[in-house]
């Protein structure tokens, strides 16, 4: 069943991980696609041809999202090919763990905040400005913001900041029929930090064993989120922050 058919939606940092399996979603679903890289556009390049044979339309935008002029072309390119945007997914995002508070740098904690905080905030100010009435608007955050985990002092507060902006915008925009959510996924498998199956074990066990369920969170468990909140099932769901943690404690 195509829910999302005639729909547009518009993922940042979708040519890998969370946003690429958030993006094929939907483009299952019969929208036509708008992929956002920062830097590697050949992961772009691979997933507009998954995309495109899915018999849906699709783009890749370069753009960096730290940048606000950057960010403007990506939603002006978006709206140049295809008339509109129906839907946006704020998703782009870096990781920092493993870090104490006494040991993070000054570069670290402006990369960090300057593309998951300031980008976010500036995704979701376009996406209020061009995102058509009765449309979605999602950020994607983090279980950080709702579990504290020492090492993540940077990570877990540049993700926190937006979901504050969720709970205003909801109220600014939803007059217009616009919902404004977000996702809060548990650490991932193969999917960012985690990549990789080796990868942070100590940080991993820690995880694990938080976790009633005893694993980590798939990018299918979020995307089936972000179709839920993307559909006309989710229509009077607005200003809400769901857990995707499989009632993990961590």
């Amino acid at each position: 069943m195509h829910t999302l058919q005639n729909k547009v939606a518009l993922i940042t940092g979708s040519a890998r991980g969370l946003g690429k399996a958030i993006a094929e979603r939907y483009a299952a679903l019969g929208a036509n696609i708008v992929i956002n890289y920062s830097k590697d556009k050949v992961a772009a390049e691979e997933v507009v041809s998954t995309i495109a044979a899915m018999g849906v339309k699709v783009i890749a935008v370069q753009a960096d999202v730290s940048k606000v002029t950057e960010l403007e072309r990506l939603f002006e390119e978006a709206k140049k090919a295809f008339g509109k945007i129906d839907i946006v997914v704020a998703n782009a995002g870096i990781e920092l763990v493993e870090t104490p508070v006494t040991e993070f740098t000054e570069e670290q904690f402006d990369r960090v905040f300057s593309i998951n905080t300031k980008g976010s905030y500036f995704t979701l100010q376009q996406a209020a400005r061009h995102v058509e009435d009765h449309g979605r608007i999602i950020y994607i955050a983090s279980s950080t913001t709702s579990f504290p985990v020492p090492g993540m002092a940077v990570y877990g507060g540049s993700k926190t900041t937006p979901r504050y902006l969720v709970d205003i915008l909801s109220k600014e925009i939803g007059h217009r029929g616009v919902t404004v959510n977000s996702i809060i996924p548990f650490a991932v498998d193969h999917a960012g930090i985690f990549a990789e199956a080796d990868s942070y074990p100590a940080l991993r066990k820690q995880l694990l064993d938080s976790c009633p369920m005893g694993r980590l969170a798939e990018v299918e468990d979020v995307a089936n989120v972000a179709e839920f909140f993307a559909s006309d099932l989710s229509s009077f769901v607005n200003g809400q922050h769901l857990l995707v943690n499989g009632g993990a404690t961590n």
